[in-house]
């Protein structure tokens, strides 16, 4: 079983779209939640009747006159913009680890998450169909394919490996990673790239989370005491996994170290989370760290970055489970929710806070939760407000949590890197 490190990151999302301009927003706790242009295609021409006026949308994605973003017409074409943003994202991470130029092509894997797919194309072409009795044009389908992205990663860099995409709601993302990383460690692949795209950002897609009564009418303020609900984002995160030997023969730059991941199903209700089986994911992410066993594991963790999505119900349910997998030391251990930065972009949201988690470990600093004055008293939870913190002496560890529709709980084991 091979040590599996990250040495590439890209993404494409509310609060950067380079991994510097990410990372000094994270410190920072500048926030991509800001009101919306109500003026959707297809939609109506002022306000859309919405309860809610934010969400976190990516800025500056311009991949016809952008170098850094450039994509080429056929591309724009025939992939949506979710899977433009992990196109770019992915070539971003490739680039900055060099993978190209030092593992071979044929057996490299590229597994993504994606839950929604094409929105905008999908809503687009309906729009057409049923208002104007138009044309379907050819190109609907490859817009509206949830693996586009994938696919057009591998064409890209000539990858001919493993390539997949995993649909599993809010969990997509990290199940993406976690399943690259059991392939890398076992040696089914000698690297992999991994992450998640998303861009649901639709007049339909609003006005169906809508009608859910989720969303926070102002912003998504995880485990607050008047919080409200969640925010609605978009985005893409990459990453580059290889084994450490590999990694260090060539002298890369190591981010962090993957060392568990573990996943479970509640086997309860489609959108009423149960603590029990967030709980177990935690521990089973704990487990496969292969430590001095999981109690040595739990007492190592400094860090969580909670799936914290800002709704009642769900945080109070994560924060259950984070006591169930850690006991004792779950009030102590520093917990952050980066969505009150990134909003939530449903399928790439494990990748992007996946990211936020790695460059916390890398930099030795976890970011704070945005816009919470007042932390829940009743959850119990050391919950990082106000200004980034160091991470804790003696504690290298951290967990990222995704906690899906459908009860699906995916969760990652990180370790902080020293050489």
């Amino acid at each position: 079983m091979k040590r599996v490190v990250v040495t590439g990151l890209g993404c494409i999302t509310p609060i950067g779209n380079t991994v510097e301009q990410f990372r000094d927003s994270l410190n920072a706790g500048c926030s991509g939640i800001a009101p919306f242009d109500p003026n959707f295609p297809g939609g109506p021409p002022a306000d859309p009747g919405l309860r809610f006026k934010t969400t976190a949308k990516v800025k500056g994605f311009d991949p016809v006159h952008n170098a850094d973003q450039h994509l080429t017409s056929g591309v724009i074409v025939s992939a949506d913009t979710s899977a433009q943003f992990g196109i770019v994202a992915a070539r971003q991470a490739a680039a900055e680890s060099g993978l190209l130029l030092h593992h071979d092509l044929t057996a490299i894997a590229i597994i993504t998450g994606c839950a929604c797919g094409g929105r905008a194309a999908d809503e687009e072409a309906n729009r057409q169909l049923y208002t104007r009795n138009a044309r379907v044009p050819p190109t609907a389908i490859l817009r509206t394919m949830a693996s586009s992205g994938t696919s057009n990663i591998a064409i890209e860099l000539g990858i001919t490996g493993t390539v997949l995409n995993i649909a599993t709601a809010c969990a997509s993302g990290t199940h993406a990673i976690g399943l690259a990383f059991h392939m890398v460690r076992a040696g089914i692949a000698p690297a992999a790239i991994a992450g998640g795209y998303e861009a649901p950002l639709t007049f339909g897609f609003l006005r169906a989370w809508d009608s859910m009564r989720v969303v926070s009418p102002t912003s998504c303020r995880p485990f607050a005491l008047d919080r409200d609900g969640m925010t609605l984002g978009e985005g893409a995160a990459m990453m580059v996994l290889e084994p450490l030997d590999a990694a260090l023969a060539r002298g890369a730059h190591i981010y962090a170290e993957i060392v568990g991941f573990g996943m479970s199903a509640d086997a309860h209700h489609i959108t009423q989370p149960r603590a029990e089986g967030a709980g177990l994911a935690m521990r089973r992410a704990l487990a496969d760290a292969a430590l001095s066993g999981i109690d040595e594991a739990a007492r190592r963790v400094g860090y969580i970055n909670a799936h914290g999505t800002g709704t009642p119900t769900n945080d109070a349910v994560e924060a259950a489970a984070i006591h169930q997998a850690l006991g004792d030391l779950a009030p102590r251990i520093p917990v952050g929710a980066t969505k009150s930065l990134t909003g939530h972009s449903i399928g790439a949201a494990g990748a992007i806070e996946a990211l936020a988690t790695i460059l916390a470990l890398d930099a030795g600093s976890l970011p704070p939760t945005a816009g919470v004055t007042e932390v829940d008293p009743g959850l119990n939870l050391d919950v990082i407000i106000g200004e980034a913190r160091p991470l804790p002496q003696n504690k290298d560890l951290a967990l990222s949590n995704s906690l899906a529709f459908g009860g699906l709980n995916a969760v990652l084991a990180f370790r902080r890197y020293v050489s």
